[in-house]
């Protein structure tokens, strides 16, 4: 069963893998998301679902339009930067300007 979704005013359907719209630029995107291993209804609708979050669009639901929850993220900042290390007061003297401060 195709899965409607709704973004920037404009319909497509999702079915077999595929994406079906009226709208060439709305296509591209989609096409660009396009997850050609759901085959189930189930995976069909996840993948609507994850389409329309990105984009920030709704989708059809038996009781209407509804908005479609943001996906979390690929990647966080975690993932790219270390947390930073703790300091200890100030006394390791990290760094070139370490040696130029005054001991205590």
């Amino acid at each position: 069963m195709p899965v409607r979704i709704r973004i920037y005013g404009k319909e497509a359907e999702f079915s077999q893998g595929c994406w079906s719209c009226d709208d060439d630029s709305l296509l591209a995107l989609l096409e660009a998301l396009a997850d050609p291993r759901a085959r189930t209804e189930q995976e069909e609708r996840e993948h609507a679902t994850y389409a329309a979050g990105r984009l920030g669009g709704l989708i059809a639901t038996p009781y209407g339009w509804e908005a479609a929850p943001m996906p979390a993220p690929e990647i966080t900042l975690g993932d790219v930067m270390p947390a930073p290390a703790p300091r200890d007061g100030g006394r390791s003297g990290g760094g070139l300007l370490g040696l130029l401060r005054r001991r205590r």
